[in-house]
């Protein structure tokens, strides 16, 4: 048994729907969660100042003596993921959308991903969709501003609303009836998303497998852990702003939040 904790980061406050669902297959395990909110969004970054931001991250959790590192984001993942692997050599799992599952569950064979600009834009969300949904139609649509809004943790304001609209609208016209949700935050979104298109489009996010992965992966390593303890949360950029999007999004008070500087 490996009592160590599991790092996992994202740009903000998305990366937490992926570890909810983690949390959940893996109730025994540890965490460290990192909001880089410094840099929020990274859909807008270049790829070397991904691969910077995600290397100062990575020592921080090397310091905290982490097992394992989840990269709870898509942009970081497509964009820097093969870099952190070479570098560093603990085991690190990637968040990309789940093109295969689309392609199971799609009827009219007309599917999207939506995702942050950078993520839609980048090769290797194409190279995906050549791989896993060859035959399929996958549209590739940016929500431009949803991953900012977001990060305040309410989900009522207006600007979502439209954004929402004016993204997925669209797809209804060319009849797609599977949606993945291609960033971490989106599935805070869920409900919205759901009520724009309807109950006949079905929409997936990465949580799932993320947390199926990373089990596998503790058991093939023999890390995995017995002994609950605490999690800790940490931000670059404002305490107090992070803990009030985390009690609105998760719904509950959370100790152990601070904020850090690497």
């Amino acid at each position: 048994m490996d009592n160590r904790p599991i790092g996992i980061f994202d740009s903000g406050v998305g990366g937490l729907s992926i570890l909810q669902e983690v949390k959940k297959l893996l109730p025994k395990e540890n965490f460290i969660f990192v909001a880089d909110q410094k840099n929020v969004p990274y859909g807008g970054k270049t790829k070397k100042q991904l691969q910077n931001y995600v290397d100062k991250i990575m020592s921080f959790f090397v310091q905290q003596n982490a097992k394992i590192v989840i990269v709870a984001c898509n942009t970081a993942t497509v964009y820097a993921i093969d870099f952190m692997r070479e570098k560093y050599k603990m085991p690190i799992i990637g968040t990309v959308p789940v093109i295969k599952t689309l392609g199971k569950i799609s009827k009219t064979k007309k599917t999207a991903v939506f995702s942050t600009p950078a993520t839609a834009k980048s090769v290797y969300l194409k190279n995906l969709i050549k791989k896993f949904a060859d035959g399929m139609t996958v549209y590739r649509v940016g929500g431009t501003g949803l991953e900012e809004l977001i990060e305040t943790g309410d989900l009522k304001n207006k600007k979502i609303d439209k954004i929402l609209h004016q993204s997925l609208e669209p797809l209804l016209r060319n009849h797609v009836d599977a949606i993945a949700l291609g960033c971490t935050h989106y599935p805070f979104l869920t409900r919205q998303i759901q009520k724009i298109v309807g109950k006949k489009v079905q929409i997936v996010d990465s949580g799932g497998a993320v947390a199926r992965r990373t089990k596998a992966i503790l058991e093939n390593n023999r890390i995995v852990g017995n002994k609950k303890g605490e999690d800790f949360f940490y931000t670059t950029g404002n305490k107090q702003k992070f803990a009030k999007a985390i009690k609105l999004l998760l719904k509950k008070d959370f100790k152990n939040i601070d904020s850090i500087t690497i």
